[in-house]
């Protein structure tokens, strides 16, 4: 496969995370930028280096000499420019969530069957040293019969002593809220290891429902930013998940995974978090080190927490490039991103009062 040639739409994860993982990932080439804002457009085109720019998704996805569309913009748009750029031939890789309701979603899986074209949904964190390392261990058989699978994050990022985000995020029609925001990618994470769901009661909550603004006007609140589930998994095992991001300096992740032949443990900061593992006839529990596995551009990544993104979503496109030429991909799908939503909206029918809610993606 010679170089695939990739327009980005969205500039905020696009242009930090996105162009240098496209580059590390090697056999793709970003070559153009799209997003509604001129001037913010710009800033983003200098600091990534590329001068191929457009404020006009439609006219964009068209485009002849581009082969990906990657599509990075705020949820509620995905689904629209999504099934525009199927439509015209194009090969898709979008953000999570896929969109911002299941019905939405529904319509991209099925315009991505028909099109034929190869098709992701961005849950990178799949491919974090740390994770796959997990994955693997998992594969391997460590748990056995699976029992339990709990995962708690915690972070501050709402909590009143800090800076207002954007508003979109406080907006839950515009697939705001840290449930699909954050806690998704555990609920992805969480079903490639033990199987799909089959029902979910939860507890979906949103602590502060008004914010003001710095020019005095209210803000509604109507996304969360706290929730707890619990899922019967199709496997036999329960999960239990929780998210919350109104706690004053917390930062904390941890992750337990129990079967009956032995036990994973991760437990620290959300970006620093150490992993154990053991068999249940050893001793006790071991480190478990990180996957070592590279992107083949290593040095196109940067630091920090967007450099451990793009690090991911490198190695995450290196495996995409098989569906290129017609082979099996092990890239997340448009459909593994339409059942992170059917959870979600389980999810919230339960916190309505609805109990025990069944997934139906």
């Amino acid at each position: 496969m010679g170089d695939v040639r990739v327009g980005i739409i969205g500039v905020g994860w696009g242009a930090h995370v996105q162009v240098p993982a496209f580059r590390a990932a090697g056999g793709y080439e970003p070559v153009a930028l799209c997003a509604r804002r001129p001037e913010r457009l710009a800033r983003a085109a200098g600091r990534v280096g590329i001068e191929d720019t457009s404020t006009d998704w439609r006219s964009f996805v068209r485009r002849d000499d581009l082969d990906v569309i990657s599509v990075a913009t705020p949820t509620a748009l995905h689904a629209e420019i999504t099934i525009a750029a199927l439509a015209a031939g194009k090969a898709v890789l979008c953000e999570k969530p896929l969109a911002t309701d299941p019905g939405q979603a529904r319509a991209m899986v099925r315009a991505a069957q028909a099109s034929g074209r190869p098709t992701g949904c961005c849950f990178e964190n799949r491919w974090s040293p740390a994770w796959l390392a997990v994955s693997e261990r998992v594969r391997s058989g460590i748990l056995g019969i699976p029992y339990l699978a709990r995962v708690s994050r915690s972070a501050s990022y709402w909590h009143p002593s800090r800076p207002l985000q954007a508003r979109w995020m406080y907006d839950r029609s515009q697939g705001g809220g840290y449930l699909a925001g954050m806690l998704v990618h555990d609920l992805d994470y969480l079903c490639t290891l033990l199987g799909p769901p089959e029902a979910v009661c939860a507890e979906v909550r949103s602590s502060i429902p008004v914010r003001r603004l710095p020019g005095g006007e209210e803000l509604r609140v109507t996304a969360d930013d706290t929730a707890a589930l619990l899922m019967r998994m199709a496997s036999g095992a329960l999960a239990v998940l929780s998210v919350s991001v109104v706690g004053a300096h917390a930062d904390h992740f941890r992750l337990e995974l129990f079967g009956a032949d032995g036990t994973i443990v991760g437990d620290g900061e959300l970006r620093d978090t150490r992993y154990r593992a053991g068999e249940a006839r050893a001793e006790g529990l071991v480190e478990l080190p990180p996957a070592d596995r590279r992107p083949s551009a290593p040095e196109q990544l940067a630091g920090g927490l967007a450099g451990e993104a793009s690090r991911a979503m490198a190695l995450m496109l290196e495996d995409w490039v098989p569906a290129f030429d017609g082979r099996p991909s092990p890239i997340p799908t448009f459909a593994d991103g339409l059942l992170s939503l059917a959870v979600i909206e389980a999810a919230h029918r339960s916190s309505e009062g609805g109990g025990w809610v069944p997934v139906r993606p």
